[in-house]
């Protein structure tokens, strides 16, 4: 199957955003034919300074490829190096209600947070749409909170196919695959870990302030030698993510019993947290030292997916009459 995603450059990556989809998409990559892109025009609602986003752009195809995302099998590419996106994006506009996208619950909910209620907020569902049919995706990986979106892309689509698609059809309806919600991680206040809240731990954080970022960890005052409940305790669900089975295992039955203190348990995830992105960590200071290699990636994924967008918007303009 040919599966798709995007991740927005609006900052550095963090261990919530490996957990709840990197990890996921680095698993689908070995028996699909797997596109991922990195959002950059969807990163122009929140982040207006050229440089960062630039910067955040490149930190993202760094961070993939020292995951161990192998360019030779996934398409890695931008999104802003397909100009078909954009295209797409307009001729779906054409066919989209506008009480589609008034009723988005991701608009909604920012306009209510006091975001100004601009037309790239507004109109993102119909962009979103052109990312993911402009590649016929059969399976697209997304969170909880996107899954209004992608029904969205599947009725513009439908819509799109009954103005001009006759019997056949203009674009493949892409089915939904929702990320598990057990890897939902939580941040160093015990709320989801997100950049808009302030409580995330990068991947590629230094081993020193990963250590120092972790002692901030929040937990209650519950003594060393009481009993704690492992299932609500956000300390514990950050170790569970990294600790191997058997040393889950028995943390959660020392929880149970008491006897261990939260600053051991914190010292302990951050040694596995160490360790486990210390092989990416590695392959990262190799990608940064050569670029041209990055640059090289790049330039061919954008090839690779040009191709195929092309393909798909040129179906589309000769359905509606374009050109």
């Amino acid at each position: 199957m040919r599966v798709l995603s995007g991740i927005q450059p609006s900052g550095p990556l963090h261990i919530g955003n490996y957990f709840g989809a990197l990890r996921q998409f680095l698993a689908l990559e070995r028996e699909n034919d797997a596109y991922y892109f990195v959002a950059d025009f969807h990163a122009l609602t929140s982040v207006r300074d050229p440089r960062l986003l630039r910067e955040y752009t490149h930190d993202v195809i760094v961070t993939m490829l020292a995951l161990g995302l192998d360019p030779e099998r996934a398409t890695l590419f931008v999104q802003s190096d397909v100009p078909e996106t954009t295209e797409l994006a307009w001729l779906l506009s054409t066919v989209t209600p506008m009480g589609w996208l008034e009723k988005c619950v991701s608009y909604k909910d920012k306009v209510q947070q006091g975001l100004p209620a601009e037309h790239g907020l507004f109109a993102y569902p119909v962009l979103q749409a052109a990312d993911i049919l402009l590649y016929d995706a059969d399976l697209v990986p997304v969170g909880q909170d996107q899954k209004q979106h992608l029904e969205i892309t599947r009725d513009v689509a439908e819509r799109f196919n009954h103005v001009y698609g006759g019997e056949r059809g203009v674009f493949r309806l892409p089915k939904p695959s929702i990320l598990e919600t057990s890897a939902v991680v939580p941040g160093l206040d015990g709320r989801k870990m997100s950049k808009s809240y302030g409580n995330t731990i990068d991947i590629f954080d230094e081993p020193a302030v990963m250590r120092k970022k972790v002692k901030k960890i929040v937990t209650d005052s519950t003594p060393v030698e009481a009993p704690k409940n492992p299932e609500t305790c956000p300390l514990f669900g950050l170790f569970s993510l990294f600790a191997a089975a058997e040393e889950r295992a028995l943390m959660d039955q020392r929880y149970r019993q008491g006897g261990v203190g939260y600053g051991e348990v914190k010292t302990r995830l951050a040694e596995l947290m160490i360790a486990h992105f210390e092989p990416a960590r590695q392959r990262r200071a190799e990608l940064l030292a050569n670029p041209d290699h990055v640059r090289a990636v790049r330039s061919s994924a954008a090839a690779r997916a040009r191709a195929t967008a092309r393909a798909v918007l040129d179906r589309a303009r000769a359905a509606c009459g374009v050109g």
